[in-house]
């Protein structure tokens, strides 16, 4: 789906879907911007003045910066600015979740995040929201790899370790069609973020991950949307600390959402896969490390039957661990759920009048 022109005024925009048969005219709910801001004194000011005019809040938090960027903020003059301050440092997570409450406050159904230090294009704002307004969408995020030229021009090792890395958020967060996990240009509907587990929504860099680890086990749907790199002030991720960091992280995530969602709140052919698999593979590993030892201690070679008891089991295992794992790439989903989300909290409001 992609965002086409104005029509009558900034409030109506022509949408065009995969599932619609022509672009039709779609009026835009309330639209607010969170922007967390650290040492952002000299690219604040650009940012505030690119946010598209249907924006109807734009709510920047600094997270204690060291720098003028609370001034800049002040001086910005746009009604729609609202600036929060944090005492002390809690990492874009933080921030941007102290964005996201204050914008719910202000009324906002759909909640897009930028970035302060300008890499983020704000005229392709309204394509990443298309999803959502459209009903196809829960949380949409930007994707810079969609496109070779957009490959061309990063560096062989970032392309390899961002490779790695959304492979591993694939796996976490049940999210197979998803790729650049990091990419910080996103967009929530706002009826899903009262859902959020807050205390595990990581603070620092892991942030963009742990949203997509989070949102799995609502089963929200995500999309991604094509947005081009614009490169300007140098990222604050360090590739390094995420490769030290972020496979465990991944890790517990990926742990975590297979028990809830095959062991506790559902037990699938997946389940049996993946006891039937892991219980096969152990027992075939054990057994033939075990005599593979007495083996070399007697210095005798093994019978052909206790090769087999241990190799057998191991494939079968395998086969079925590999089994579990399309069944769950198959199993992606593909309902939003923001639509039941504000139906029980309307059902919940017209019992309280009565």
């Amino acid at each position: 789906m992609r965002a086409l022109r104005p029509v009558r005024g900034s409030e109506f925009f022509l949408v065009r879907s995969s599932a619609l048969p022509q672009s039709l005219p779609i009026e835009l709910p309330k639209v607010a911007v969170v922007i967390p801001a650290y040492r952002a004194a000299r690219t604040i000011e650009n940012v505030l003045a690119g946010v598209p005019s249907f924006v109807r809040h734009i709510v920047v938090v600094d997270d204690a910066s060291p720098d003028e960027t609370a001034d800049v903020v002040r001086r910005a003059g746009d009604p729609r600015v609202e600036l929060l301050a944090h005492e002390r440092n809690q990492g874009v997570g933080g921030a941007v979740m102290t964005g996201y409450k204050r914008a719910v406050e202000l009324g906002a159904e759909i909640i897009a995040k930028m970035d302060a230090d300008g890499q983020m294009d704000p005229d392709y704002l309204l394509q990443l929201i298309t999803p959502i307004v459209i009903g196809e969408a829960d949380y949409t995020k930007g994707n810079r790899f969609l496109h070779e030229r957009e490959l061309q021009s990063m560096p062989g090792r970032r392309r390899v370790g961002n490779a790695g890395l959304s492979f591993m958020t694939k796996l976490a967060s049940g999210y197979w069609s998803v790729f650049d996990p990091t990419n910080g240009y996103t967009a929530i509907h706002a009826s899903v973020i009262p859902l959020l587990a807050e205390a595990s929504v990581a603070k620092r860099f892991f942030f963009e991950s742990s949203m997509l680890l989070n949102l799995s086990l609502l089963r929200a749907v995500v999309r991604d949307v094509y947005i081009p790199a614009r490169y300007g002030e140098g990222s604050h991720l360090s590739e390094s600390r995420a490769a030290v960091q972020f496979p465990f992280q991944l890790l517990r995530g990926f742990l975590r959402r297979v028990r809830l969602h095959y062991f506790v709140r559902d037990f699938t052919a997946v389940s049996l896969y993946l006891v039937a698999g892991i219980l096969l593979t152990i027992f075939g590993a054990s057994w033939g490390v075990w005599h593979w030892s007495v083996a070399s201690q007697a210095n005798t070679p093994a019978t052909t039957g206790t090769v087999m008891i241990a190799v057998l089991p191991v494939i079968v295992g395998v086969q079925m661990l590999l089994q579990a794992l399309t069944l769950d790439i198959q199993s992606v989903p593909t309902d939003p759920i923001h639509a039941s989300v504000r139906l029980v909290t309307g059902e919940h409001h017209q019992v309280a009048r009565e």
